[in-house]
């Protein structure tokens, strides 16, 4: 008997197709895995289940559950990239629609991104009985405690929506945990399926045939900037960032490094190269180790440091990704990307010349983006020629700034579905603007796909770097 299980969601066939068999990532939930040890820490007994993972429908989750007869079925829909929440409700709800049939199952509660950015909706339209509004960590050592106790009063446990009869009642959330150390541990990796895990195809473009072992780690939570598109900070409530130590984010990689042989890692911070004082103390411990790893971090065009590059390609950090997302100044400007063309190409330049490797991030449909602007954008990716390219419709993410105003005045350009908010899926839906309509959005991005990665530039420069086989 477990007192919790945490449950990670997910449908790798809706969101991917086939796709999802071999050629999508499969992450690790982080965000799970530190819940799990924080919880252990406190004393109760926790099991992990990665459905998605492991492709378990959800009545095979289900029925893993029952077997535990836990207190508490927590199922968290966070993901490693915005995006990963909301388009993980589909699978989530079914999950939470399969553990309520069966009282084994215990509680249940749904908590991460998603949630926390539409905490009453959850409620209303889904079957959970909590959600859980924030971090969660606190709310759920809480509520587990009372369950533990025999004890019911939600009303004394912050960041709860819960139910009373018909009526949907909820508390103020927890303030933001300050001390990371304390509340973020190293993560349960025991707990976790390991060698299910799987890198992105580019980030092993060096040696394609090892996507396996696979880690993901956080060293900081949020964000400090305002881009009006992104929904990061759903969870904390405001636009900051707060820095797990050097020492405790080294610790986590010396667990994955030496226990479970990770080469592959990705460190999922929003915006790792930003404060030098905290990324610099972790690069500096890698390269004392040796450690041989291949990482990739996410970086802003405005926030990097040339001088430091050499020395994060020595410890292995191999990929930047950057926000590059227009070639108009005018539509860069408006979500906050206040860079420009001539500085863009500079910049990736500089990086690459440092032996680091560059995934350029484009958005198309942008406010106030026509098909000449998305075109230039286009014709910036081929200029910049980066060894690989995310292609993006604009989507309004729940807890974003262009969601809450499109919900305002125009809720009906929203998507019909939580599964119409991933990139992939068949039923993607962007978000219109005056412009453009979603259609249009859509038809560009995927003809942007096919025309960067056919290019003979490009195909030419990956087979010089990577090989035929990457090619």
């Amino acid at each position: 008997m477990s007192n919790i299980v945490l449950i990670n969601p997910g449908s790798r066939k809706q969101i991917f197709q086939d796709l999802g068999l071999e050629a999508a990532a499969i992450e690790p939930p982080f965000w799970i895995a530190v819940m799990a040890s924080y919880l252990r820490e406190k004393g109760f007994s926790v099991t992990v289940i990665d459905a998605n993972a492991e492709n378990l429908a959800p009545d095979e989750t289900a029925q893993r559950v029952q077997s535990l007869s836990p207190l508490l079925s927590a199922v968290i829909v966070y993901g490693s990239q915005p995006s990963a929440s909301t388009q993980s409700m589909p699978s989530a709800g079914a999950i939470v629609s399969a553990l309520k049939k069966d009282p084994r199952c215990g509680k249940v509660l749904l908590g991460g991104l998603h949630p926390s950015a539409l905490p009453e909706l959850t409620m209303q339209t889904e079957e959970c009985d909590f959600v859980a509004d924030g971090e969660g960590i606190l709310t759920l050592e809480a509520l587990l405690a009372q369950l533990c106790a025999g004890k019911y009063s939600p009303e004394e446990i912050g960041g709860l929506w819960y139910r009373n009869g018909e009526k949907i009642c909820h508390t103020a959330r927890y303030e933001v945990i300050e001390d990371l150390d304390k509340f973020l541990p190293v993560g349960a990796w025991d707990l976790l399926p390991m060698h299910l895990y799987r890198a992105h195809n580019w980030h092993c473009f060096d040696d394609i045939e090892h996507r396996q072992p696979y880690g993901a780690i956080y060293t900081s939570l949020g964000c400090p900037f305002h881009c009006s598109f992104c929904c990061i900070n759903a969870p904390f409530g405001k636009h900051r960032i707060r820095y797990r130590s050097p020492e405790r984010v080294l610790e986590e990689i010396d667990l994955l490094v030496t226990k479970y042989k990770i080469k592959n890692l990705k460190i999922v911070d929003e915006l790792f190269i930003l404060n030098k004082n905290h990324y610099m103390p972790i690069v500096e411990g890698i390269i004392e180790r040796g450690y041989d790893l291949n990482i990739w971090v996410y970086a802003r065009c405005d926030t990097i440091d040339y001088t430091v590059l050499p020395l994060l390609k020595k410890a292995g950090i191999n990929w930047f990704a950057l926000g590059i997302e227009s070639a108009n100044p005018d539509v860069r400007d408006e979500v906050t990307k206040n860079m420009h063309k001539d500085d863009i190409l500079s910049i990736v330049r500089k990086i690459q010349s440092a032996g680091i490797r560059v995934i350029g991030n484009y958005i198309f449909g942008l406010p106030s983006d026509t098909m000449e602007t998305m075109r230039e954008t286009l014709l910036l990716a081929k200029e910049l020629n980066c060894e690989y390219a995310n292609m993006y419709s604009v989507m309004a993410y729940p807890g974003s700034r262009l969601y809450t105003e499109t919900a305002e005045k125009y809720p009906e350009k929203l998507p019909p579905s939580w599964s119409a908010y991933s990139q992939h899926s068949r039923d993607c839906f962007p978000l219109a603007n005056e412009n453009l309509s979603a259609a249009e959005i859509l038809s560009f991005r995927d003809h942007a796909f096919v025309e960067y990665n056919s290019d003979p530039r490009y195909l030419a420069m990956l087979e010089e770097r990577f090989g035929k086989a990457v090619r």
